[in-house]
């Protein structure tokens, strides 16, 4: 039987996430080997939203507080990498928290994902030197630490940085604080 048979037959017809019946194609949740386990049936508009991220309407993916809960594996990953994906939307938030992955299948989904964070914009200091996890910077100005009362001056080295969400900001220790530091106002040591 082939894989387009087999997903129609799973799924009565159906998108495996939306439920639509019309403009059904099949979608191989990478990574695949191209099996019908591997795959789902979805629609046209939920396959080109997620092939194309910035075109997303949120409101489509309601969806996935059922597909979600789904028992075929695939669905599972896929409804949890859209449901990432999503997250700043805030109510796919709790949707993740509730959800439940065996390991193998939670990294089958995180697999995915990585490739999505790979876009974030990049940390860049006071030069446009790229900052990454764990370097080294200095001050490039004085700063004042509001609610810390002091002052960290020009030059005082923040050792092991940690990135954040936000690519202009970072979080390190000054003077034995943990504190969020502006990107802009730092240079790679």
């Amino acid at each position: 039987m082939s894989v387009i048979k087999e997903l129609i037959e799973r799924s009565g017809g159906k998108c495996e996430l939306s439920g639509v019946e019309e403009n059904l194609s099949v979608y191989e949740v990478a990574p695949s080997d191209g099996s019908a386990d591997q795959s789902v049936l979805l629609s046209q508009n939920i396959i080109s939203q997620i092939e194309n991220p910035e075109t997303i309407k949120p409101n489509d993916f309601r969806c996935l507080n059922d597909s979600m809960w789904s028992p075929i594996p695939a669905v599972q990953v896929l409804s949890y990498r859209m449901l990432y994906l999503l997250k700043d939307e805030g109510w796919p938030v709790d949707l993740l928290d509730m959800m439940y992955l065996e390991d193998d299948l939670k990294a089958w989904a995180d697999a995915g994902i990585e490739t999505v964070d790979d876009y974030r914009e990049p940390t860049k200091d006071v030069n446009g030197t790229i900052l990454k996890e764990g370097d080294d910077v200095t001050l490039a100005k004085d700063l004042d630490v509001k609610g810390a009362g002091f002052t960290a001056k020009r030059g005082t080295m923040v050792k092991n940085i940690h990135l954040v969400d936000n690519p202009l900001h970072i979080e390190g220790k000054v003077n034995g604080i943990q504190v969020v530091l502006v990107a802009a106002y730092l240079k790679k040591a």
